[in-house]
């Protein structure tokens, strides 16, 4: 596994911390969720993807990780919860092109975007906007932006509402509280593993207010508000992938998804919850491999 930090500024003025694992390969670019940065992707995720062939790219979303801060205020919790904003500092449209940016700096020109929850919402914004520059999308317990589909659960609504930790320890310890309030029901959680992983994440940002630039992520996703328009104009070839138990992401949320996107396919995986637990990660990745495959093969006749 690649552990060399990289950075790339873009046009806007954005710097992006990205890693790419494997040499060579048809390019995937791994889009991370809400406050995901790229080492929160399991080590046996990227692994496998590489062994299966692919030149893979993670990368720190804008206020995320090591990748630019933006400086705006925080949008107030309670016009988050409701969905009441009259604008924020960028939508997932500012962060789809953050995404292309990346892929232009790689001069990659096609790539296979796999993107999991408020990263499958800026896949599929890339697959829309920007058609010739996906040759697969893969969307995993993500949902459309309809307010009536993908909603969290009410227990994890007020679990994300809590006031911001005192201390880093206090902070550590809430997120992994929440993770397995999140995680997969059909599989056993591995408290310590989280640990380490949040823990990585953590010592990478050194930021004061770490939760108002996840507000600011949060606030994106409420003011691009229902894609389900949009999402027609995917033409690539789309996978679904969603939990049967996810807390986080309601299971609507990919049932919409495989609505709203023409040939779309959808693969409910049952006590799976919003999380990558181990058992699953290789049965994710063979799904992956096998729908990105396919439509490299399909690109090409």
């Amino acid at each position: 596994m690649n552990d060399t930090d990289q950075y790339c500024l873009l046009s806007n003025d954005i710097q992006l911390c990205y890693r790419v694992d494997g040499a060579a390969g048809e390019p995937l670019l791994l889009v991370g969720g809400l406050g995901w940065d790229l080492v929160a992707w399991p080590d046996a995720l990227v692994s496998g993807l590489v062994q299966q062939g692919f030149r893979v790219v993670r990368f720190d979303n804008r206020d995320c990780g090591r990748s630019s801060t933006v400086d705006a205020p925080a949008p107030h919790t309670l016009r988050l919860m409701t969905g009441r904003l009259r604008d924020a500092p960028y939508d997932l449209g500012d962060m789809a092109a953050d995404a292309v940016g990346l892929l232009n700096h790689l001069r990659i020109d096609r790539a296979h975007l796999v993107g999991m929850s408020m990263g499958g919402m800026i896949a599929q914004t890339v697959a829309a906007r920007h058609p010739d520059r996906v040759t697969s999308l893969t969307s995993i317990f993500s949902t459309t932006g309809h307010p009536r589909v993908g909603q969290p659960a009410l227990s994890t609504m007020l679990m994300l509402g809590r006031p911001p930790a005192r201390t880093p320890e206090a902070a550590l310890e809430r997120e992994v509280a929440l993770r397995r309030h999140i995680a997969a029901r059909g599989f056993p959680f591995d408290a310590e593993d989280t640990r380490r992983s949040v823990a990585a994440s953590l010592a990478r940002v050194d930021d004061p207010d770490p939760r108002a630039r996840v507000a600011r992520q949060v606030a994106a996703i409420r003011v691009s508000g229902d894609r389900t328009a949009e999402l027609r104009d995917v033409i690539a070839p789309t996978l679904v992938i969603h939990g049967a138990h996810d807390r986080m992401v309601n299971p609507s949320g990919g049932t919409a998804t495989l609505h709203a996107i023409t040939g779309a396919r959808l693969h409910v995986i049952r006590g799976m919850g919003h999380d990558f637990a181990a058992p699953v990660v290789p049965r994710i990745v063979d799904l992956v491999a096998e729908h990105a495959k396919a439509a490299t093969v399909s690109a090409r006749r």
